[in-house]
């Protein structure tokens, strides 16, 4: 059978790309255009834009690896020209052409024209969303032309009205250094999504926009936006109203949130002076540790996971048999547990001792649970 495989020119463009991004690009449907169907030569981006994603097919060649590809954009967007009138005169006619000069040897040729078409796809959804009919639309942007790195995008389709999407940065912060230890690759955001239907009368007192909360989904380790409330639209109120105040209620928020990190860290090394040192510890976000006990010569393991609202919400317990497995093979667990003592005013060595002398006492019973399930079991 012949194995799939990307020609060296192409991989090496295409590697480089994925590897050196600032924003997480996929590469999605990998096919061959030629005769040699062994020979990937054609592939789909996924990027990310506007809190969406738009998906463009990159078509190489491989009997000619060093022709410069073709890229196809959505069927939507067949009015994209990337390469003319995009913004004044002046800016088209200082666009330089990456493609006319293509130099495949040059791997980093596919990532500097990936990111040269989403600047310029930017300002061609800029361009669109500027041009509607809508005082009410056009107002919202004036008043937002001084915040950098704001992304629109214009939906019509038959199945739905017009609606003028935006997605909003939200707050002046390094998230990335604020995490001591993390290993996060991309630089962590928050945005707002904002979306208005698009009208063609101001009204003195128009609806809200819908609103919604969005992150990198890595900062979810840190930070939780679902548990975030954003703040009530007032009638009457525009983006530049709304934005300060929830930016203010944000940032107190992520603070606390990356507080939280020191005070998980704390109970963990509270709790290891007691069961040991853990077996296994989150180092980074201290979200997670498991520690090895016993009772008697009945050993078994402790998994405690601590929740981002900690010491606000309590850890919770799963013990694990060393010694006993269900029919499957699968070390048996206790259910998920929180039925212990708890107070968040507690020091963190109160807490600490807590937890242990309620693992004392419930590994008794988990033994006998373990016992009769292996009993059931043989």
């Amino acid at each position: 059978m012949a194995i799939d495989i990307v020609p060296p020119l192409i991989a090496a463009q295409l590697n480089y790309l994925v590897t050196h991004c600032p924003f997480s690009v996929k590469v999605e449907n990998m096919w061959s255009g030629g005769k040699n169907t062994a020979l990937l030569d054609r592939f789909s981006l996924v990027i990310p834009f506007c809190l969406d994603y738009i998906k463009w097919d990159v078509i190489y060649n491989a009997l000619y690896p060093l022709a410069a590809p073709d890229v196809i954009f959505g069927a939507e967007d067949e009015k994209f020209r990337p390469y003319k009138a995009i913004g004044d005169a002046s800016d088209s006619k200082s666009l330089k052409n990456p493609l006319t000069d293509w130099n495949n040897r040059d791997p980093t040729r596919l990532f500097s024209l990936v990111l040269q078409l989403r600047e310029l796809y930017k300002a061609y959804q800029k361009k669109r969303v500027e041009e509607v009919d809508d005082d009410r639309l056009k107002f919202e942007i004036s008043t937002m032309l001084s915040r950098e790195g704001i992304e629109m995008s214009l939906s019509s389709n038959i199945d739905k009205p017009e609606e003028v999407k935006f997605a909003v940065p939200l707050l002046d912060l390094d998230l990335n250094k604020m995490v001591a230890g993390s290993t996060w690759r991309h630089q962590q955001k928050i945005y707002l999504q904002v979306i208005y239907p698009v009208g063609r009368k101001y009204s003195s007192a128009p609806s809200a926009p819908r609103l919604k909360l969005v992150s990198s989904p890595e900062l979810r380790a840190v930070f939780s936006i679902d548990d975030f409330r954003l703040p009530s639209w007032l009638d009457g109120m525009c983006m530049a109203e709304y934005l300060p105040n929830l930016e203010d209620m944000l940032e107190s928020q992520i603070k606390d949130a990356v507080s939280s990190i020191e005070s998980r860290r704390k109970l963990i090394m509270a709790l290891a002076p007691l069961f040991g040192r853990p077996v296994e510890a989150d180092p980074v976000f201290c979200r997670k540790a498991t520690f090895l006990s016993s009772s008697g010569v009945f050993t078994f393991m402790v998994h405690v996971a601590i929740p981002l609202q900690f010491p606000k919400q309590q850890p919770s317990l799963i013990l694990q048999s060393s010694q006993h497995f269900n029919s499957q093979g699968l070390p048996i667990k206790s259910p998920v547990t929180t039925e212990y003592p708890w107070s968040p005013r507690w020091e963190t060595s109160d807490m600490a001792e807590r937890i242990f002398d309620f693992i004392v006492d419930e590994c008794l019973n988990f033994k006998k649970y373990c016992n009769e399930s292996f009993v059931q079991n043989r």
